[in-house]
């Protein structure tokens, strides 16, 4: 029998508990990789562990291949007027 999990993301509780634990130098890596890609801890974390359990789960590259394509878009479109 599969049991179904019902909670979608990690509450900030679990997360800040977790960071208690884990060796500073994980600590500044994850924190450095939120800041990078402008989203919470929370996701940050989810993303490393989905990115490690599933090699198509939606990752940090994919973040910031989003940012590329957003930046470029910005800079192309001042030079199109």
């Amino acid at each position: 029998m599969t049991q179904t999990l019902n909670i979608q993301h990690l509450p900030p509780e679990a997360i800040h508990s977790l960071m208690t634990h884990l060796p500073d130098y994980v600590k500044v890596a994850l924190m450095a990789k939120a800041t990078q890609l402008e989203c919470s801890l929370e996701a940050a974390i989810e993303m490393a562990i989905a990115s490690f359990l599933d090699s198509e789960a939606f990752s940090f590259e994919d973040c910031l291949l989003s940012q590329r394509l957003q930046e470029s878009e910005l800079v192309e479109s001042p030079q199109s007027k």
